[in-house]
């Protein structure tokens, strides 16, 4: 039963990162039905989240040896935190549309905060301050860049493998319309600036992948041969992914190697995503004619 439990909560295995299914996750759950009897909401938890990203934020910022396994701390809390929030919505099935902008807004402001952290605390303090922020800028770009693929990858594959209905322009088009009718109304000043920011990102994210458009004979592939040629190329994209990376501070953190850190995503991460790319236009390319049954 409690098994059974566990699997409602995620979203499906094969678009689940590696640590994740190994650690996030299984701590989290365990939180989760810590908290179920109780009061308390995905969107309480998200802002909880948020605020100890934010403070592992400042614990870079100092850069002392003490503060980073601090901030490693924090990273760790946050991110089990950060998958309570989804996997209590999905269980007591009350999770909102803010609720999920809220989420995505969050690690978009610990990442941030994290990055100016270590700016300040790790290149401030090196003997080349610029070259390290201008490798900061270029590793948090990157970072950005990868979840935004990631993401798409993932839900085109629930798409396909689910046969979901993909609603992209028309979940924007809804959004926009309900932030609308919010202004034309004065109020829910907050949630109009979530919806505004999470249809900016769509929108970015569509002309990031604007392959979809040349690919959009992919929803109609047949989902069992999607999944045979995809099952395996969606877990070497989901290295790229935001808990990868997140694990992958923490370590550099627990070392004191920021340098290695920022190497890491500037070089091998956006290597990685360039050897993944061509193989992903091969299998795209096999599936270009194929079809539901």
């Amino acid at each position: 039963m409690l098994r059974e439990e566990y699997q409602s909560s995620l979203k499906m295995r094969e678009v689940e990162e590696f640590f994740d299914l190994v650690f996030y996750r299984p701590l989290a759950f365990l939180f989760v039905k810590a908290i179920y009897a109780t009061d308390i909401t995905p969107n309480q938890i998200t802002v909880v989240s948020m605020i100890l990203g934010i403070i592992a934020g400042a614990a870079f910022a100092v850069g002392t040896p003490t503060t980073l396994v601090a901030a490693a701390v924090l990273l760790i809390i946050y991110d089990v935190l950060d998958c309570s929030d989804g996997q209590l919505a999905r269980l007591k099935k009350n999770g909102t549309r803010t609720g999920r902008i809220l989420d995505g807004v969050s690690d978009y402001v610990v990442d941030i905060t994290v990055y100016i952290g270590i700016g300040i605390g790790f290149a401030n303090a090196s003997d080349d301050p610029g070259f390290w922020w201008l490798m900061l800028v270029a590793a948090g770009l990157s970072n950005a860049v990868h979840a935004i693929i990631v993401d798409y990858y993932r839900n085109r594959f629930l798409d396909v493998v689910l046969r979901r209905v993909s609603t992209f322009e028309e979940d924007l088009q809804a959004f926009e319309a309900e932030r609308e009718e919010m202004r034309r109304q004065g109020d829910h000043y907050f949630d109009r600036i979530l919806i505004g920011i999470y249809v900016g990102y769509s929108r970015l994210q569509s002309r990031i992948t604007s392959g979809s458009r040349e690919h959009s004979h992919l929803a109609e592939a047949d989902p069992k041969k999607y999944y045979r040629l995809n099952r395996v190329i969606i877990r070497l994209w989901l290295l790229l992914g935001p808990t990868t990376q997140i694990t992958f501070l923490v370590v550099c953190a627990l070392l004191n190697r920021m340098d290695l850190y920022i190497y890491g995503l500037v070089i091998a991460a956006n290597l990685w995503a360039l050897v993944l790319y061509p193989f992903q236009s091969i299998i795209n390319h096999r599936l270009k004619n194929t079809a539901r049954p």
